[in-house]
């Protein structure tokens, strides 16, 4: 005895309108929406490459409570344009960090602060795309403090 199954046109077309609903929705998602999300804004090109690099060095002794300085320059005024691409070394012989007091964020390139610790001998750089005026520390060594001001670029 023979069985014989059959299915409906119904159902087949709604499998293929269910797979084409699928591929043009991952397809908007993919082409508009997170290019659009993810997006960085527009910055002009001498923001992103300025004239200057600034240095700042963490000092042997940092480490040391009763040392005076340690981010070296402590106060650092800069203009975006300028010399807003920031790198600092560690001459220290410990690691130390870049963390700023309160979270600050720049558009283009993200979250300020260094991702972990800089060990000796080593850089973190951060190029600044906007006006802040941001206080930081180490984070193992809180009385290593800063404080960067960046403005826009006078004319």
């Amino acid at each position: 005895m023979s069985q014989t199954t059959s299915s409906s046109p119904a159902y087949g077309i709604a499998i293929i309108t269910l797979v084409i609903g699928l591929s043009v929705g991952l397809g908007y998602y993919q082409m508009f929406y997170l290019p659009e999300q993810s997006a960085k804004p527009e910055v002009e090109e001498n923001i992103l490459h300025p004239t200057f690099v600034t240095d700042i060095k963490m000092i042997p002794g940092s480490s040391q409570e009763s040392q005076q300085d340690n981010f070296v320059p402590k106060l650092v005024n800069l203009q975006l344009g300028v010399d807003n691409h920031v790198i600092w070394t560690n001459t220290d012989e410990v690691a130390h960090t870049v963390t700023p007091d309160t979270p600050t964020e720049d558009s283009y390139s993200g979250v300020f602060g260094s991702p972990g610790v800089i060990l000796p001998g080593k850089t973190y750089e951060f190029v600044f795309t906007e006006d802040h005026e941001i206080d930081y520390h180490c984070t193992p060594h809180p009385w290593m403090k800063a404080k960067i001001i960046i403005t826009k670029q006078r004319f």
